[in-house]
This record gives structure tokens, C-alpha cells and sequence, in this order.
């Protein structure tokens, strides 16, 4: 059963359309989908979004939400939905328990109806309920916000970039929470710039400059990148990276944390490339076959 449907939405800025934020954008969410929006700020994620919650009009188009057209029947979507900005904009001189209770009775109902959904959320912030929201560490933030927006109940999330400028341990935490709502029915929608949180959902749709790259399972995203791989790294970083780039055996080259992954053309350049490094040996050349993630995915589309 689809949840989400989005066909040919097109999003442009500016008196003349010279920007232009959403391309043709086409995919759909199965119900109880963790589905997952990935790419780099300014990807049109934000617009997107904006348009599936009825904040936001495409120039063209046509998206729904549990078969609700997002113009026609956005009074009907807004009752349905879950949405967590990228910016923190709950009331921050309002109590945890204040902000709780505002956006439950807004929904008609109460904290007290629909604890069990935010039990396991709200539990951990529970001790800091006479606290301001604006008093709040940004995990702690972040759990307030996810909690109001699941209050009552909505049958699809949507999440923008909840993870950005919070800690790694608060970060693993809140794609704990993710799995376990999915585990109740709920259809998820979340964006975010890293890389490796692209395995953590059932499908994602790599996003660039408004267009979509590739939407596939994370698994089967790598599987698709069929080019060797190799990580060098040496004393000159820099000029083994400008190097590289002249060989006719190689791909692209890119830095890729303490290393350069290198994507040969084929396999035929291979020992090529170990006779490069063995000419650098006296600069610590190091060379290590790798496997793809995400990220060399990502950057592979791009290119294209």
C-alpha cells in the first residue's frame, strides 16, 4: 500500500524561475516505510518536504499523502501527519511539559491518550518536564520535538534533517527511536546530509541540486557500483591526489577521510596503480583495496 506518492513536482525561486529547487521529482513510500531523503544542503530536501506537508506550493505536479492530494486536502493531511523541522521552532520560553501539552490539545487530545507512542521518547526528557525548551541540550531538543510531533498519533512522519548539530551518541539514539516507531506502522520520511545514516533506512533517494540520482535499498545503491576501488595515502596528500588525476587508468580520485579512494575504469589499470605507489614509496605511499559506501555512490552519480 503506498503512503506517499510524488509524480513529476517541479519547485523553482526567484521573480524568473532562475532558481531551481525541486526537478521533476517522482518516487513513492510504502506504508511502514523507513524511507530515507539523502543529500547535501541545498538538494532541495527542505522544499520537498515543505511541499508533502502542505507548507509549501510546486509550480507543478502532483503529491499525496495516505491518498490525499497535498493542495486539495491539506486540512485533511495536517490532522495526519508528523512533522519535525530542521530548526528548532517549538516555544522556547514554554516548559517541556507546557510545549507537550500545547501541541496535544491543538490535536484534540492529550499527553496522557497517547503516551505509550511516546513512552520510550518522552521518558528520557520526562525529569526535565519544569524545564524551558530553550534550556534544553540539543538531544534533549530533539527528543521534545519528536515527541510533540508524534502526540497524536499521525500515520505519516516527516523528519527534516533531525540529526543535524547533535552529538553522535544522541544521534544513534534517535535512529533507535525511528526503528522502533516503524515497528508500530508508522510511515517515515526523513532527510539528512550524512552519508552513513543512508543505511539505516529501507530505502533512500539520493538527492542533488533537485534531482533525484538513484532510489534504491542502501544495499542494493552499492551493489550498482561496479568500478574498482582502492584508498592510497602517502606523505603528500596533495600532489599524489593532483597526480593521479592525469592516469588514464583511473576513474576519479578523491580524498575520503586519512585516504584517497581512487575508482579505477577496470581492472586492466590495477597494476598500474601498484606500480604508481611502489614509484612513491620513499613519500610512505600506502595502497588498500576498499569497498564502496554510500558516500563513493553519491559521488559517482554526481558526476555522471
Amino acid at each position: 500500500m503506498i503512503s506517499v506518492e510524488v509524480n513529476n513536482i517541479i519547485k523553482t525561486y526567484g521573480k524568473k524561475k532562475e532558481v531551481t529547487a525541486l526537478s521533476d521529482i517522482s518516487f513513492n513510500v510504502s506504508k511502514g516505510e523507513l524511507f530515507g531523503i539523502i543529500g547535501p544542503d541545498g538538494a532541495g530536501k527542505t522544499s520537498l518536504f515543505r511541499i508533502l506537508t502542505t507548507l509549501l506550493l510546486a509550480d507543478s505536479g502532483k503529491a499525496t499523502v495516505d491518498d490525499f492530494d497535498v493542495v486539495k486536502d491539506y486540512k485533511a493531511i495536517r490532522q495526519r501527519i508528523g512533522y519535525m523541522p530542521g530548526k528548532f521552532s517549538l516555544y522556547q520560553d514554554m516548559s517541556v511539559e507546557e510545549n507537550l501539552n500545547f501541541f496535544a490539545t491543538i490535536f484534540n487530545t492529550s499527553i496522557e491518550e497517547n503516551y505509550d507512542l511516546i513512552k520510550h521518547i518522552y521518558v528520557q526528557i520526562e525529569p526535565f518536564k519544569d524545564r524551558k525548551a530553550g534550556k534544553l541540550s540539543g538531544g534533549m531538543k530533539q527528543k521534545l520535538a519528536l515527541s510533540c510531533a508524534l502526540i497524536h498519533r499521525p500515520s505519516v512522519l516527516f523528519l527534516d534533517e533531525p540529526t543535524t548539530g547533535v552529538d553522535a551518541v544522541s544521534r544513534k539514539e534517535f535512529w533507535e527511536m525511528l526503528k522502533e516507531l516503524k515497528s508500530q506502522g508508522i510511515t517515515i520520511l526523513v532527510s539528512t546530509p550524512y552519508m552513513d545514516e543512508a543505511s539505516l533506512c529501507d530505502r533512500v533517494a539520493l538527492i542533488q541540486k533537485g534531482k533525484i540520482l538513484s532510489i534504491n535499498t542502501p544495499k542494493g545503491i552499492v551493489e550498482n557500483f561496479t568500478n574498482p576501488l582502492w584508498a592510497v595515502k602517502s606523505s603528500r596528500m596533495l600532489s599524489l591526489l593532483n597526480e593521479l588525476l592525469q592516469k588514464d587508468f583511473v576513474e576519479d580520485v578523491y580524498p575520503f577521510g586519512e585516504y584517497h579512494h581512487v575508482v579505477m575504469k577496470d581492472r586492466s589499470g590495477e597494476p598500474l596503480l601498484h606500480q604508481f605507489v611502489q614509484e612513491h614509496k620513499n613519500e610512505n605511499a600506502v595502497l588498500q583495496s576498499t569497498q564502496p559506501d554510500i558516500e563513493d555512490c553519491f559521488i559517482a552519480l554526481m558526476k555522471r
